[in-house]
């Protein structure tokens, strides 16, 4: 019986980090020091540790707080802020306790499946310590995937049945098997941490948004402007220095609002503060990121005056030919007139066109082709990412007769709502609605990276700014 094992971080790995926090070093290296240069083995070397002292390494620990050390976040995130993969906002940090599961599982996978038969035969047992074993984890990998063969090809989210290929483990063997085990051992941690997640009031919020993904890259973290990465992971888990929150932490001794008398949470001061609307902060916000779409509208709606549409042709193949891959045109809304008018409501300036129809609702973007009588109406809102789809209910049902009245006058009109969170996450309409309009590629993610990153910027100048007097004329985005 042949045992594998590490041992746990030595005296002069913690006095060496210890060292490495006292110097003058920026917070950045401080913390890339000890993740990848204290806590990894060099490579080729053995590392072991007695088997009755734990599952896996005690470095984790001392990462997880130089972490959230980094990020200023304080001691109440979990891990699953840190380290999860199916977060709405991902991090580019790997938990040191699954890459220890992951190695050990494919180092058994190695001895049993190993091409010497006196290796695969010699029942060799990786030993992990008395919380995790390395054996039982790949034998339960191995049965979540048969259960998955038997399930079948099933939905994911709102794309369609088939949309993401599937690989059956009976169809695969050596190394393309072998990463499809580490990979559900993998899932099967994700899924612990999202249960765990799930029944957090404040940090687990973001299981309910129906909002897409942001994925921060140490592109993001290494920038010099570190501050709103920062930002961005403390208000997307609630644990900035809000007067309700530091209540709550026993550091004042009411939680009011700083502008009235409600009670100061993040989401008050962010989105429904009274007093923060009459200022017209919130508007201010909403007009930040209304810029960035009619900057994105108006450029795409320049490109579309060049399209042309394909002609319809029959390609004919010769016998033994390969059909040739054709390009494919995009086409939307946008493609169907070249005369496209686009009127945005900045100021509160934008007047309904009254040879369309006469109304008093203002919405915040409108499109025109007179030629083709189009007419494409989008209606922004700007809110906290658990009220979205709240928001697009409500926004549908008020512009629902304007619609009807365009519509009986002869005019082609298509209207959609717009959702974007305040802190920098676009509601699933804003992709539709863009896919909609034949924005597609490159041009889509840089029209909902602009909007996501005014939103944030917008919000994050509001935070700066809670307590002082506010004068919208000549304000800027805090950077």
């Amino acid at each position: 019986m042949v045992e594998v094992s590490i041992h746990p971080p030595t005296e002069w790995q913690l006095e060496g980090e210890l060292r490495i926090r006292g110097t003058q070093v920026s917070e950045g290296p401080q913390t890339w020091v000890p993740g990848h240069a204290l806590h990894c083995s060099p490579p080729g070397t053995q590392v072991r540790r007695s088997a009755d002292t734990g599952a896996g390494p005690r470095s984790p620990s001392l990462s997880s707080v130089s972490l959230r050390k980094w990020l200023g976040l304080p001691r109440s995130p979990t891990s699953a802020a840190l380290y999860g993969t199916s977060n709405t906002l991902q991090l580019p940090f790997s938990g040191l306790t699954e890459e220890f599961m992951v190695l050990r599982t494919r180092e058994a996978l190695q001895y049993r499946d190993s091409r010497d038969g006196k290796v695969s035969s010699a029942c060799i047992e990786v030993r992990t310590g008395r919380k995790w074993n390395a054996g039982k984890a790949v034998e339960v990998a191995e049965s979540r995937l048969q259960q998955k063969a038997l399930v079948g090809t099933v939905a994911t989210g709102r794309a369609g049945l088939g949309y993401f290929p599937k690989t059956l483990v009976s169809q695969v063997k050596g190394k393309e098997r072998h990463h499809l085990l580490q990979g559900e051992v993998r899932a099967s941690l994700e899924e612990e941490r999202v249960s765990r997640v799930v029944g957090l009031r404040q940090q687990g919020a973001w299981t309910m948004w129906n909002t897409l993904q942001r994925r921060i890259t140490w592109a993001n973290i290494l920038q010099a402007d570190f501050q709103r990465v920062r930002f961005l992971v403390q208000a997307v888990y609630d644990v900035l220095p809000s007067p309700s929150n530091l209540h709550v932490w026993g550091k004042i001794e009411t939680p009011s609002c700083l502008l009235c008398s409600g009670r100061g949470s993040l989401e008050h001061l962010l989105s429904s503060c009274p007093k923060a609307l009459a200022d017209g902060r919130y508007r201010w916000r909403h007009d930040q990121v209304l810029k960035a779409i009619a900057a994105s509208l108006a450029s795409a709606i320049n490109t579309s005056k060049n399209h042309r549409a394909p002609r319809k042709a029959v390609h004919f193949i010769k016998a033994g030919e390969k059909p040739r891959a054709l390009p494919q045109l995009t086409t939307g809304l946008l493609h169907k007139a070249s005369d496209w008018q686009l009127e945005v409501d900045l100021g509160k300036q934008l007047r309904f066109p009254h040879h369309i129809a006469a109304t008093r609702l203002r919405p915040d973007i409108i499109a025109i082709s007179e030629a083709s009588r189009q007419l494409i109406i989008l209606e922004l809102t700007v809110l906290w990412e658990e009220r979205i789809e709240e928001a697009n209910e409500r926004k549908r049902a008020k512009y629902q007769a304007l619609v009807e009245e365009c519509r009986e006058r002869g005019w082609r009109t298509y209207y959609e709502p717009i959702e974007i969170g305040c802190r920098g996450f676009a509601g699933c309409s804003l992709c539709k609605v863009l896919s909609r309009l034949g924005i597609t590629g490159v041009a889509k993610k840089r029209a909902i990276r602009s909007a996501s990153e005014a939103a944030e910027k917008a919000t994050r100048w509001l935070w700066i700014k809670r307590a002082d007097p506010w004068t919208a004329v000549g304000t800027q985005v805090g950077t």
